[in-house]
């Protein structure tokens, strides 16, 4: 039996993708096929933002799966929307790479040693905010583009330095690149930042392939990262800041701190909780501690943060 498995072209997506069907057929036996889709978010100009942030990369694939055109689809958990998808079903998040955030510099430099005026490139909100936060003499300037694309400009001169996800650096070898790792407790990062997520079609959740999808479901990856995509849905209800959530098992617990930055970077408030494993194993456990962050942030003000 040979399964196709939907992803992105980019490097990375294909990447990703040929890592999650090697360990689906070391695991089945299934054989897999690569289908190479393009989103919109691959050939529309402008910012990520505003081209609809995470959900750009997601909608294409995910109709392709409803369609027929592919049995599977590899996403970036960070790049996956929140809400449920109308007939599909997340069914395995795999082991976790690393969840920081990198520097990429021109001479290796830290964020530090960055000269006054230095550009700065990143297309997320988040990052811009934690650039000026720590550093406000500098420019931070939207990036587009896949890792190559965004590293060569740096390389050319046109940008400073940039700010990309370590895991996909890792991904695809060009971890060499990376001049600084930011520690996650002074800087959180996306939700589901260097987990992946794996979605079928909900009907085929009890066929052989949705059997041998739920053996790749990595427990000490999923937990976490569902709790801080639990916290951003809590969010998102009342507050359009830049955030980032980190969580960490911590032996029997998953400690989580969410930080919602005002944009300019020049206010932050920070709240960190914590709750055993076998509690937010549970999609109910991951709702309570997560109402229970956002309601310490809003009562420390977060929704007033960009007034």
């Amino acid at each position: 039996m040979t399964v196709r498995l939907g992803t992105r072209a980019s490097t990375l997506a294909m990447t990703q993708s040929a890592t999650v069907a090697r360990m689906l057929t070391a695991a089945s036996g299934l054989a897999v096929d690569l289908v190479a889709l393009t989103t919109h978010g691959d050939v529309a100009t402008g910012s990520l933002a505003s081209l609809g942030g995470t959900g750009v990369f997601a909608t294409a694939l995910r109709e392709a799966l409803l369609a027929g055109e592919c049995d599977l689809i590899v996403h970036s958990l960070k790049d996956l929307p929140n809400a449920a998808y109308p007939g599909l079903t997340l069914i395995a998040v795999p082991e976790r790479e690393g969840q920081r955030d990198a520097l990429c510099s021109r001479g290796g430099v830290t964020l530090a040693e960055l000269p006054t005026g230095a550009r700065v490139g990143t297309g997320s909100p988040r990052r811009a905010a934690q650039v000026l936060q720590r550093r406000p003499d500098l420019l931070v300037a939207d990036i587009r583009g896949n890792v190559d694309t965004r590293l060569r400009k740096v390389a050319d001169g046109e940008y400073d330095a940039i700010v990309l996800a370590e895991a996909g650096l890792r991904r695809i070898g060009r971890d060499a690149e990376i001049a600084e790792l930011f520690d996650l407790q002074s800087w959180p990062t996306s939700a589901g930042q260097g987990a992946l997520a794996v979605e079928i079609r909900t009907s085929d959740t009890t066929t052989e392939l949705g059997r041998a999808l739920r053996g790749l479901n990595d427990p000490a990856a999923a937990i976490p990262a569902l709790l801080e995509r639990a916290v951003l849905a809590e969010l998102e209800a009342g507050c359009a800041a830049p955030v980032g959530i980190s969580a960490v098992q911590n032996g029997e617990h998953v400690e989580v701190a969410a930080t919602v930055y005002r944009r300019d970077g020049r206010r932050s408030i920070r709240v960190a909780d914590a709750a055993s494993v076998a509690v937010v194993a549970e999609p109910a456990g991951r709702a309570a501690l997560a109402e229970r962050v956002v309601r310490v942030l809003k009562d420390r003000g977060v929704d007033e943060l960009d007034d």
